[in-house]
């Protein structure tokens, strides 16, 4: 028996409840690797499992956890053996199969790649899903030419989980940062992880008639959306790229082709849940040499189990800083 967070729905009202219980290895759904987690951490999908789901939670029980990092107890495939260090981002885990928010967790071997080096389990869940996330986004970016030098780099939600790693390796690669954020009392936070300049949300959430202003920034890792995003559009230089992570802000986009047309710019959409596997290595291979560990560490909150239930709608509410690292075992 091990401990697990586990969603429970009441048929008839709707409700959903979630509390830390003891469940079996037998319970675990099928797969070919069963991993000892170690940490995982809280993402805004998360919030919404650990909630009414939002959609993304097809049967309960249910166990959510969307990343993982722990050690393999058992393998019936050849790429793994018992005691190895893996991490596990997407893949629809913590939304449609169990997840990592349980002391051991049973998955496909597709789904995991080998912890890199120069990361522990904790520090790999304190990049996690976000983490993961923001870096593709800035190898997106630099994939279509952005390299330092080139001018400020935004950030939108640059408080958040995304947000936070993306600044840190956005400074530490030699780019100018400028973060978004509507909440004024992070500015010293975000200026500590290399940001070099604070924008207030109201600069630059409301549409305006222009669809385009004056060249200001270089590239953009957005992790809002909506209005923000359409803006900000305008705002690109000429052959400037968007990585669009996140829809905080919304899933409308109400702009207009005249930035792509005139300019140039190019929006580039990220995804980290289907992410071919060398494509993961190579990120996180990234990660492990260009994201400054004591900036990350910088970001990390730590949790349990059964903080996730307060957790998860703190998220929903954009009130969680940075990154939240749940220790499964404590």
């Amino acid at each position: 028996m091990f401990n697990a967070l586990v969603v429970n729905k009441d048929e008839e009202s709707g409700k959903t409840s979630a509390a830390v219980e003891e469940i079996s290895v037998d319970q675990l759904p099928a797969g070919d690797v069963t991993v000892a987690v170690e940490y995982s951490t809280v993402n805004y999908k998360d919030g919404l499992c650990i909630g009414p789901g939002g959609g993304l939670v097809r049967n309960y029980p249910h166990v959510p956890g969307i990343d993982f990092a722990g050690t393999v107890e058992s393998s019936e495939d050849a790429r793994y053996k018992p005691g190895d260090k893996v991490v596990l981002t997407g893949w629809r885990v913590g939304e449609v199969h169990w997840g990592g928010y349980a002391q051991k967790a049973r998955v496909k071997a597709d789904w995991l790649v080998p912890l890199p080096g120069g990361l522990d389990t904790r520090q790999a869940m304190a990049v996690g899903t976000a983490g993961f996330t923001s870096m593709l986004a800035v190898m997106a970016l630099e994939d279509h030419g952005l390299k330092p030098g080139d001018g400020p780099v935004l950030v939108t939600g640059a408080a958040g989980g995304v947000g936070s790693v993306a600044v840190a390796i956005l400074a530490a690669l030699g780019h100018e940062v400028a973060g978004v954020t509507g909440r004024p009392e992070t500015a010293d936070y975000l200026t500590s992880l290399g940001a070099t300049q604070i924008v207030a949300r109201e600069e630059i959430n409301e549409t305006v008639k222009r669809p385009l202003e004056a060249e200001t920034w270089a590239g953009c890792v957005d992790a809002v959306g909506g209005d923000m995003l359409a803006r900000v559009l305008g705002q690109m230089k000429y052959g400037a790229s968007v990585s669009a992570v996140g829809l905080a802000g919304g899933a409308g986009l109400p702009a207009t082709v005249i930035p792509f047309l005139l300019r140039g710019v190019n929006l580039l959409g990220i995804d980290s849940v289907m992410q071919p596997y060398e494509n993961r290595l190579r990120a996180w291979q990234r990660i492990a040499s260009d994201l400054p560990m004591d900036k990350l560490e910088a970001m990390v909150q730590p949790a349990t189990l059964s903080d996730l239930p307060q957790l998860g709608s703190d998220i929903l509410k954009g009130q969680v800083k940075g990154r939240v690292v749940v220790d499964v075992n404590a």
